[in-house]
């Protein structure tokens, strides 16, 4: 009786292992998957900022007076409109952003004590920069 319990135990362990092995590599797929769709979401964002977004919205615009042109109403107007303000909203947005990097980089070389993984916070995404701010919070 004991030697069925010791091979069933070893059983149970041998199959929580490999179940375990799973989880893990189904974790791993899962927050790599996680990471790829943050940073295109990231690089979509900074895209919507650029000249080339402005050439787009005016193509569809002019696309959709071009095949559609009874369809343009209020609504279509509102859309249009709406769109364009998204636009002008991020290109400022971004504009600002890059200018308050650039002073804060220049005071970084200037006084040069800066902590290195901070001076390189630009490469990462939004939820790692707030966990590094939270955690620069916590230590001082």
């Amino acid at each position: 009786m004991r030697a069925t319990c010791g091979k069933s135990s070893g059983m149970t362990n041998r199959g929580t292992s490999r179940s375990n092995s799973i989880l893990d590599r189904t974790q791993e797929t899962a927050a790599m998957t996680s990471n790829q769709v943050r940073s295109a979401i990231t690089h979509i964002g900074t895209l919507t900022s650029r000249p080339q977004a402005f050439l787009i919205f005016f193509a569809y615009a002019g696309l959709w007076l071009i095949f559609d042109r009874r369809s343009v109403d209020w609504h279509a107007i509102a859309t249009l409109a709406t769109w364009a303000m998204t636009l002008f909203i991020q290109r400022a947005e971004h504009r600002d952003t890059q200018a308050l990097h650039a002073k804060l980089d220049e005071l970084l070389r200037a006084v040069g004590e800066a902590d290195s993984e901070t001076a390189r916070i630009d490469n990462k995404e939004p939820e790692e920069i707030e966990a590094q701010r939270e955690r620069k919070q916590e230590d001082g």
